[in-house]
C-alpha cells in the first residue's frame, strides 16, 4: 500500500490519530519541570490536564502515529502490512507544528508519538529523533512528551531520543513468545526486551550522573511503560500478572497497561468474541496491577496455577481477603501500615490517615468513615476497640453475598454493550477549529 503524500495535514491527522486509539500506554507525565524564559510549556508531576473516558483510555495527549505504514503483518493490528487501509504519514515539520498549535489552542498539554515501521526500525526511530530534536530545539517546546522506541533500531538512535522524551514505551504486545509466534510473525520477545533493558540501565546511570551533576541532561525521567493485550492469546490472568510482575522487578517499569483485544481484523488465528471486548478482565488486570505496585501484594499471592483466574464478580482485593479470613478482622486501633493496605475498603492514603490519627485516640467507625475509609466493604474485615460495626459472621458465603451485591452495578457498567468505545481525537475536538494549521 503506498502513501499518500498530497493529503492536508488535517487529512493526515484523522487517519494518523485514529490510527494510534489502539495504544493505551499514555498516562500522567511523572516529572516535573517548570516552564523557562524562551520555551513554551512546563510538566507538572501530579501530571497532565486528564480527560478518561468510561473505559479509562487517557485523552490528555496529542495522541498520533507517525505512520501508518508498517513492515510487520500481525494479525491483531490495524495497520498491519497486508490490510488495505489509507496510508500516510506526517514528516518532522508537520508533528511540531500540530503539537504546538494544539498546545496554544488549550487542547492538550504533551505529545504522546507512536508508530508504524517506515522502511525499517532505524529509519522510522531516526525520524522519531528528527521530530523530538525539532520540537524541543527550534519550537523551545518545554511540554511532555511520550515516545515510543522502535524494537531492532539503532541502540545509539534510542539513547539520544532518550534524552529528548519525557517517557518512553516499548509495547510488549502479548505476554508470551509463543503468542508473538502466532499472531506478530515478525517480531520477537528478544528485539523487544533488548530497548527495553537499554533504556533500563540508561534511567539508572543517568540517575547518579544526576547526583554529581545537577545540569546533566535527564535520560526518560518519566521513567518507561509498555502494554499487554488482553484476551487475543489464551493465558490466563495469572500468566499476565507474573509477566507483568517480572516487568516490574527486571526492568523497573512504572507501568504495564492492559488492552482489552478489539478484533479489527477477520483472521482465523484471532479469537471470536460474541460478548465484545473483555472490559471486566482489562478492569480486573488493571486493579491486580495496582495491588501490586502500591499494596505489597505479589502475583503469587492473587492467583496461582490451580486459580489461574480472578472472580468476575468481585475485585482482587475482596477475593483475596474472603481466601483469607483467617487473618481477619484487623483491629484499627492496632494493626500496622501493611495490615491496613491489605482490607478491602482501604486504600493507601486512609491507611496513612488511620496511622496518623491514631495518635490521638483510639478511632471508631464515625471517624474512618469520615477518614474515607469505605465501610460498606471494609465492615466485615474489621474492629474498632475489638468491637464489629455490625454483628456478622466471618463466613466466606455471607460475606460474599453482600459484597458481590454491591459489585453487580460496577460490573454491569463496565461491561454494558453501550459503554465500549474507541476515542477518537475527533469525538472531542471539532475539525473545522483546526483550519489553518497547516500554515500557521
Amino acid at each position: 500500500m503506498l502513501i499518500q503524500e498530497e493529503l492536508s495535514i488535517q487529512e493526515k491527522l484523522e487517519i494518523l490519530s485514529d490510527a494510534a486509539k489502539y495504544d493505551v500506554a499514555c498516562t500522567s507525565s511523572g516529572v516535573d519541570r517548570k516552564g523557562k524564559a524562551g520555551t513554551l510549556g512546563n510538566t507538572s508531576k501530579a501530571g497532565i490536564c486528564h480527560s478518561f473516558s468510561a473505559d479509562g483510555r487517557c485523552i490528555s495527549l496529542l495522541k498520533i502515529l507517525f505512520t501508518n505504514q508498517c513492515v510487520y503483518d500481525c494479525k491483531y493490528c490495524i495497520n498491519r502490512s497486508s490490510n488495505d487501509v489509507a496510508r500516510t504519514a506526517f514528516t518532522p515539520e508537520e508533528v511540531c507544528q500540530l503539537t504546538i498549535q494544539f498546545y496554544r489552542r488549550n487542547y492538550i498539554e504533551g505529545l504522546f508519538l507512536s508508530s508504524g515501521i517506515l522502511h525499517s526500525a532505524d529509519y522510522t526511530m531516526d525520524l522519531i529523533y528528527q521530530t523530538l530534536k525539532k520540537l524541543r530545539e527550534e519550537y523551545h517546546f518545554h511540554g511532555y512528551i511520550h515516545v515510543k522506541a522502535i524494537p531492532g533500531a539503532d541502540p545509539v538512535l534510542i539513547e539520544k531520543t532518550g534524552f529528548l522524551a519525557d517517557r518512553m514505551s516499548i509495547n510488549l504486545e502479548l505476554p508470551t513468545a509463543d503468542g508473538l509466534k502466532k499472531l506478530a510473525p515478525g517480531k520477537s520477545r528478544n528485539k523487544i526486551l533488548t530497548p527495553m533493558k537499554q533504556i533500563q540501565k540508561g534511567i539508572t546511570a543517568n540517575r547518579f550522573e544526576l547526583m554529581e551533576y545537577k545540569k546533566a541532561p535527564a535520560f526518560v525521567p518519566a521513567g518507561q511503560s509498555t502494554q499487554m493485550i488482553v484476551g487475543a492469546t489464551p493465558e490466563n490472568d495469572f500468566q499476565m500478572m507474573m509477566v507483568a510482575e517480572a516487568l516490574y522487578q527486571k526492568y523497573d517499569l512504572k507501568r504495564v497497561f492492559y488492552s482489552a483485544f478489539v478484533p479489527v481484523n477477520h483472521d482465523s488465528s484471532l479469537p471470536s468474541l460474541p460478548g465484545g471486548p473483555p472490559l471486566l478482565r482489562e478492569h480486573r488486570l488493571y486493579q491486580a496491577d495496582w495491588l501490586m505496585r502500591f499494596y505489597g501484594f505479589q502475583a503469587g499471592e492473587l492467583l496461582s496455577e490451580e486459580r489461574p483466574n480472578f472472580n468476575v464478580l468481585l475485585d482482587p482485593k475482596c477475593d483475596w481477603a474472603l481466601r483469607h479470613l483467617e487473618l481477619f478482622p484487623v483491629e484499627i486501633n492496632r494493626a500496622d501500615y501493611y495490615t491496613l493496605l491489605r482490607v478491602p475498603g482501604m486504600g493507601v492514603k486512609s491507611a496513612q490517615r488511620i496511622i496518623a490519627a491514631r495518635r490521638n485516640g483510639a478511632l471508631d467507625f464515625d471517624a474512618l468513615k469520615k477518614i474515607g475509609v469505605v465501610l460498606k466493604r471494609a465492615m466485615y474485615f474489621i474492629t474498632c476497640s475489638g468491637r464489629m460495626m455490625y454483628p456478622t459472621k466471618l463466613d466466606e458465603d455471607y460475606i460474599s453475598s453482600h459484597l458481590i451485591g454491591d459489585e453487580r452495578r460496577k460490573v454491569l457498567d463496565i461491561t454494558s454493550i453501550g459503554s465500549y468505545r474507541q476515542l477518537s481525537l475527533f469525538d472531542d475536538v471539532n475539525s473545522p477549529v483546526l483550519t489553518g494549521i497547516g500554515g500557521a
